[in-house]
């Protein structure tokens, strides 16, 4: 029986996840840093499911989650890191505290689970770690600028770790969802304290007072549950699995630009390299 290990499973994806597999009878370390807000879920799944008190940013507790879901059921075979909060900021605007705040929860937290499950995935010479990201990695939208670093960084040592690990038998995926009818946008979102009149039209348009996003987004939770544990069945994982078809549209979209420009720069971006010695 598989055994996962998610974080952040008090609401949206998180959620959703724990509840899927626990429904198809796999076992889950279910954790949230209130676990009163995941009682219901250990109710109705007691033999399958164990909840655990969870700040990804606390070292102890992380080893703790871990060694329960080694203790209980025998080890983590699926890692899922995907507790966080948002943050809408201007770059100028952008306070010290809540970054390094977003960093740690977003980029750390992460690699401190990595750290932990890793050495009995090795030994096992098998598992699944899915980093849970976002398409503004990718596009880096105004306003997102700490964010989507955070969640580049974390992308990028997945790529690492992927390399590094694939052929141990461990893989590694990256999931990049679009805009979901979530928390995120709602009591998950922190803005900066003192915006800047200047950046009203642009970081200030994704503002609370500005947006009314939250409750429409198009994206459902529970289906990119569902779309998840049906790609992790797969004998070939993704590295970079988009959700949703704005993140999609999204991913093309930049992937496009990055083509044109490189193009169009590359008389100039090839005449940086020593002259060839057969030219």
């Amino acid at each position: 029986m598989t055994t996962w290990l998610i974080t952040g499973c008090s609401s949206g994806l998180g959620r959703s996840l724990a509840e899927a597999v626990l429904a198809r009878g796999d076992n889950a370390v279910v954790t949230a840093r209130d676990v009163t807000k995941i009682h219901e879920i250990a109710e109705a799944f007691p033999d399958t499911a164990e909840l655990m008190e969870l700040d990804v940013t606390n070292e102890q507790q992380v080893q703790s989650a871990v060694e329960t879901g080694g203790g209980r059921f025998g080890g983590v075979d699926i890692l899922v890191n995907n507790a966080g909060f948002g943050y809408r900021s201007a770059v100028e605007e952008g306070e010290d505290d809540i970054v390094r705040r977003l960093f740690e929860t977003h980029f750390h937290g992460p690699v401190h689970l990595v750290r932990a499950v890793l050495p009995e995935m090795r030994e096992r010479r098998s598992g699944t770690i899915v980093n849970i990201s976002s398409i503004s990695a990718r596009t880096s939208p105004a306003g997102s600028g700490f964010y989507a670093a955070a969640k580049s960084a974390l992308e990028a040592l997945s790529l690492s770790l992927l390399k590094e690990v694939k052929p141990l038998g461990i893989s590694v995926m990256v999931v990049e969802p679009g805009p979901f009818r979530t928390e995120f946008t709602g009591r998950s979102l922190e803005h900066s304290r003192d915006p800047i009149e200047d950046y009203a039209e642009t970081a200030g348009g994704r503002r609370e007072e500005n947006s009314a996003v939250h409750g429409t987004q198009s994206g459902d939770p529970d289906r990119a549950a569902l779309a998840i544990m049906r790609v992790l069945e797969a004998e070939r994982l993704p590295f970079v699995l988009p959700l949703g078809e704005e993140a999609l549209n999204r991913l093309l979209a930049m992937t496009d630009r990055l083509r044109s420009d490189s193009a169009a720069w590359r008389d100039v971006i090839a005449s940086t390299d020593y002259p060839r010695s057969d030219a």
